[in-house]
């Protein structure tokens, strides 16, 4: 039940080439920075991505992209403060992307931790992210088919967790971290405190253990913004 991992090189070690990863975080709130680089390091190609937005500067995803390890790209807001590492790679035809309304996205990965194959939705009904897709009319309104969403592994941040993998997070920080352990069939979390089984009062605890599969502590772990205003670049 133990599912501490000592170092975060370990801890990515199992993620490969061609790997689909969903990487928790809106923008810099609650991005796992630290296992971003350390997949960095790694070294891995040909990654499919599944994240909120597409990076900002060049430290976290946006170093991810930078380093060229992300083939394609699933978000929901590929411009933000400073997304100038995947216009450039986009522009130039290095990365595919796969835009997905930022309510679709949380719902198709909810749905792929559920068990739900498919759902329907009204949002992008009639518009070029609909075409191709099955569309059907419920209480004579027009919906379109989303198809649930899931992936090999997760990369996560979370606040306090335990060595079974019970987790719980810090306020905005959480938002898709629960989905996508759910959704994966890796979850890998870096946590700012660990502590033993009964650490945390089972009434707090948001993902319990058992969609958790590793576990590693990084004490004062580094924001996205505080990197960026330092001019910071990885690696």
């Amino acid at each position: 039940m133990n599912k501490t991992i000592a170092s975060l090189a370990d801890a990515v070690s199992v993620i490969g080439d061609g790997a689909s990863v969903m990487i928790g975080g809106f923008g810099g709130s609650g991005s796992p920075i630290e296992l971003i680089h350390a997949l960095i390091d790694k070294g891995v190609k040909g990654l499919t991505v599944v994240n909120n937005n597409a990076g900002n500067g060049h430290v976290g995803l946006a170093a991810l992209i930078e380093a060229g390890c992300v083939a394609k790209l699933i978000c929901s807001f590929p411009r933000s403060a400073d997304p100038v590492v995947f216009t450039e790679r986009y522009l130039a035809g290095k990365i595919e992307l796969e835009l997905v309304p930022q309510g679709t996205l949380a719902e198709r990965i909810r749905a792929g931790g559920a068990g739900i194959p498919a759902f329907y939705t009204p949002t992008s009904y009639g518009t070029d992210l609909a075409k191709g897709k099955p569309v059907a009319e419920f209480d004579g309104r027009s919906y379109v088919q989303e198809r649930w969403l899931k992936a090999d592994f997760a990369l996560v941040k979370a606040e306090i967790g335990d060595t079974h993998g019970n987790l719980t997070y810090r306020a905005a920080a959480r938002n898709f971290g629960p989905l996508m352990c759910m959704a994966s069939s890796t979850a890998i979390v870096q946590v700012s405190k660990l502590v033993e089984p009964g650490g945390i009062a089972p009434e707090s605890v948001i993902t319990p253990g058992i969609f958790v599969q590793k576990v590693v502590e990084v004490p004062n772990p580094a924001q996205e913004e505080d990197l960026n205003r330092a001019g910071a670049r990885y690696p």
